[in-house]
């Protein structure tokens, strides 16, 4: 059968038992990326077939599963980290099996969804992953769009130089809403960052995060509807109390879970108006 194997997201000592045999006693891996692999396989003392299946090849590779498979091999297949089919190759080779009725079966271990989900510190129940987010502004629109309808924790994956970018897409598209940002999971420099959207795009301004990220948002759509004040009346009430534009526009934007510039902008005119 094929073997889906979670493999170590960092720390090479959380492969499972299972794995391990899975790994020894198979007649090939394919793998996401040999040197990676290669890596892996050296530090539990293993030599075995490798061949390359990532997604531009993934297709081609799984009919060559689909052959060995029904020649009576048992094939594993391991992506780079975690999970196969999460964010990484995977499901075009389940469906080859389900096509041609193959068996196959997933051994399970290390996922960074999972675990940053629950080493955030938001609610991790219910909660949404959304692999990596969006560079074009034009996929980021619908995405930003469903996420301001949810009421609970959501997870991307994102690499270290665009943390400022992702993070100032959602502060601008939700609000300012409580986030963590974790890093080198289960690595010797694990970390995790937790505070507002606000104050993760100010943190990685001028320098990014090192390693690979993981980054949780709570979203609050329900919170939101019922108890965010209106932007117009909290801006008029401060701005009467003799709040500077900016410095109003900062406080309303938090309260109000609205964009900072936003709220400027609104302040701005209701500071003409009145003038």
């Amino acid at each position: 059968m094929l073997l889906l194997c979670a493999t170590p997201i960092g720390n090479l000592g959380d492969l499972t038992p299972r794995v391990r045999e899975a790994l020894t006693t198979c007649d090939a891996v394919y793998c996401e990326d040999t040197r990676r692999t290669l890596t892996l396989l050296n530090h539990i003392g293993i030599k075995k077939q490798l061949v390359s299946c990532y997604r531009e090849n993934e297709r081609q590779r799984a009919q060559e599963v689909v052959a060995r498979l029904q020649s009576g091999e048992t094939i594993v297949y391991v992506s780079d980290a975690g999970m196969p089919g999460v964010s990484d190759p995977g499901e075009v080779l389940i469906a080859a099996c389900i096509e041609h009725n193959l068996p196959y079966s997933v051994l399970p271990g290390a996922s960074a969804v999972l675990m940053a989900a629950v080493m955030s510190g938001l609610p991790a129940m219910p909660f949404s992953f959304f692999g990596f987010f969006p560079r074009e502004k034009k996929a980021q629109k619908p995405l930003l769009e469903q996420l301001k309808r949810l009421d609970h924790t959501v997870i991307f994956y994102e690499s270290p130089n665009r943390v400022h970018a992702t993070v100032t897409a959602l502060l601008e598209g939700l609000g300012d809403l409580d986030a963590a940002l974790l890093r080198e999971l289960t690595k010797l420099h694990e970390e995790v960052v937790r505070g507002t959207l606000s104050t993760l795009a100010a943190r990685y301004e001028s320098e990014p995060p090192r390693g690979e990220c993981v980054l949780c948002i709570r979203c609050r759509a329900a919170a939101q509807d019922a108890d965010a004040p209106d932007l117009e009346t909290l801006l008029q009430t401060l701005l009467s109390s003799d709040l500077s534009v900016r410095d109003a526009a900062a406080e309303a934007a938090k309260a109000c879970g609205v964009p900072k510039k936003d709220a400027y902008a609104k302040a701005l005119a209701l500071q003409s108006s009145d003038s």
